[in-house]
């Protein structure tokens, strides 16, 4: 059943009268804003979407002021879930915040489990439930915009052929001898050819390091992928010998041998491309497969490059990040591919618009974002000032049109978007997403982010009061 609100006593009430001198300014302000009945709703409706007639029915569950204030504390300090559980328990402080008190703090699993049931829809309604709370709170009116890109890497290691390969025979193997056990095969029945498999990998490694042995590496890397494809063919059969055993096997059995089934059917095709991408390559020499496959586990992940000399190529997901006065981020949009900066400035225009039912009086962004349709596309919109710098060579009125006093003081402040992407990579943890799949990489960015916004608002909330 799920409940709203905790409804025990506090325990600072019971043992500390005077607790509320233990807790920090800024995590007091966000205690008092994420009070908002509006943020509770959200988290409550989407736990209600798991179950029908859950609000109603079935045994107590963790309320959902609980959840969503547990889920902001392990992102407020970039905890995982296991570092989450021991510093609620430890800290007097953070069960009072979390509502907990002197209850049961629910385990690490628990947590993850209901955190998975909140979905990206979830959280992005509950990132603008904290807009309109700064909104409301007067911290944000929308006459500033600002925008940048960056990209949040998936939580993957560096992709090669090799390696790639290694990991799909690795779980096909593991999958397949799971299953074996299931039908009651003799031991063996499943051939394990991942210890073959490791030492071609560490052969190539070894021959990569000189050109004089790229023959013998593409000799071992015909190997690697014959013994890939065996395992791609030991796979379709298991597939077929589940099939027939689901028909007569008990509901238990038929539903272990049912997911070890999807499971090899789902990952059969990733091991497939695979090995087309690397014959492709070492064959054809054609090092542009469309649609390459960067991580057998993370298959949403794309190649980006940022022109970043220390780290030319990342390998994750392309982010918009955009923001209004007092640093907070009123919207945010994770990209399956790699759009280019100029086609996402009209529509975060629109977003900014829908947002704050006005026009912003200036908007900036970098030279990515930049071209004499864009500017346009914002005068019409009704911005007073645009910020983009040209492109390339630049007219002498153009020239002068830049070095204007607004236009560089505008300059200088979208120079603080690079800094705010910097604070929720370090802080949050929008470095790497830690987090599965493309659901799992939305929830990531839209928790950090609204981690952010909440100290943000907490900060400028602090400045007025104190004075």
């Amino acid at each position: 059943m799920v409940r709203r609100r905790q409804r025990e006593r506090s325990l600072f009430e019971v043992l500390l009268p005077d607790g509320h001198k233990l807790w920090p300014d800024w995590l007091r302000r966000i205690d008092a804003l994420l009070e908002d009945e509006a943020v509770i709703e959200v988290v409550a409706q989407g736990l209600e979407a798991r179950w029908p007639q859950s609000r109603r029915r079935g045994r107590p569950g963790t309320p959902a002021e609980v959840v969503i204030r547990m889920l902001i504390l392990k992102h407020l300090f970039d905890w995982s879930y296991d570092d989450l559980e021991q510093e609620v328990r430890a800290n007097l402080v953070y069960r009072a915040f979390t509502r907990l008190d002197a209850g049961t703090v629910p385990d690490a699993k628990t947590i993850l489990k209901i955190a998975g049931a909140l979905g990206p829809e979830v959280i992005e309604q509950l990132h603008r439930q904290v807009v309109d709370v700064a909104k409301r709170a007067g911290v944000t009116r929308g006459r500033r915009f600002r925008i940048d890109t960056t990209v949040v890497e998936t939580n993957v290691h560096h992709p090669t052929d090799s390696t790639l390969l290694q990991d799909g025979v690795r779980v096909l193997t593991r999958t397949m001898e799971r299953a074996s056990v299931a039908l009651d095969d003799q031991p063996g029945r499943v051939r394990n050819r991942v210890r073959s498999v490791t030492r071609a990998v560490l052969r190539i490694g070894y021959q990569a390091r000189s050109p004089k042995t790229r023959d013998a590496m593409v000799q071992t890397y015909r190997q690697l992928m014959s013994t890939t494809r065996a395992v791609l063919r030991d796979a379709a059969t298991m597939v077929r010998r589940l099939a027939q055993r689901q028909r007569t096997a008990t509901a238990a059995t038929a539903a272990v041998l049912h997911r070890a089934q999807q499971q090899l059917r789902q990952m059969r095709p990733l091991v497939t491309r695979v090995v087309a991408q690397a014959r492709a390559r070492l064959v054809g020499g054609d090092t542009h497969v469309p649609d390459k496959v960067l991580s057998i586990f993370e298959p949403h992940t794309t190649t980006i490059r940022k022109g970043k000399i220390s780290k030319p190529n990342e390998f994750g997901n392309l982010v918009t990040i955009q923001e209004a006065e007092h640093q907070i981020i009123t919207a945010y949009e994770v990209h399956t591919g790699r759009p280019a900066d100029v086609t996402l400035w009209t529509p975060a225009l629109d977003r900014h618009q829908a947002i704050f039912d006005r026009a912003p009086d200036l908007a900036a962004g970098d030279r990515g974002f930049s071209s004499a349709a864009n500017e346009q596309a914002a005068i019409d919109r009704g911005v007073r000032r645009v910020i983009l710098p040209r492109r390339g060579p630049k007219t002498l009125a153009r020239r002068a049109f830049e070095r204007q006093t607004w236009f560089r003081r505008g300059q200088r402040w979208r120079v603080g978007c690079e800094g705010r992407i910097s604070v929720i990579k370090r802080r949050h943890g929008l470095r790497r997403c830690r987090y599965h799949g493309t659901d799992g990489m939305q929830r990531w960015v839209g928790l950090g982010i609204i981690a952010d916004n909440l100290i943000n608002i907490a900060r400028v909330v602090d400045a007025r009061t104190a004075a």
